[in-house]
């Protein structure tokens, strides 16, 4: 059983910055970010492939977010940049060993969330 803790939300303006952390018991071959928010449906955010280091993202959060890991802490990260309204909203952290089931939002293990609110 993995266990993930998410840490680093909390509230900024617009054009600021958030960096979330991703605390995992064990190592897992795939992780990524997702959010919900209010009256929207669940949101890939990104995915990032611990083996090859291959990183996936969402059209929305292209240019502005980075997802990045710290192997040796099993800490998945992700660095957001230009925050807009829009990107609020409670973001989760996933893992599994099938990159399929993490993709559809399918994945074995979440995190309790972290909430991100960014004002205008």
């Amino acid at each position: 059983q993995v266990q993930l803790v998410e840490s680093g939300g909390g509230s900024v303006q617009a054009g600021g910055s958030l960096r979330l952390s991703c605390a995992a018991s064990e190592y897992t071959s795939y992780m990524g970010w997702f959010r919900l928010a209010p009256g929207k449906e669940r949101e890939r955010v990104a995915v990032f492939d611990t083996d090859s280091g291959t990183k996936y993202y969402a059209d929305s959060v292209k240019g502005r977010f980075t997802i990045s890991q710290d192997n040796a802490k099993n800490t998945l990260y992700l660095l957001m940049n230009s925050l807009k309204p829009d990107d609020t909203a409670m973001y989760y952290c996933a893992a599994d060993s099938l990159m399929q089931a993490l993709w559809r939002g399918g994945a074995s293990y979440w995190g309790q969330g972290t909430q991100v609110t960014v004002s205008s």
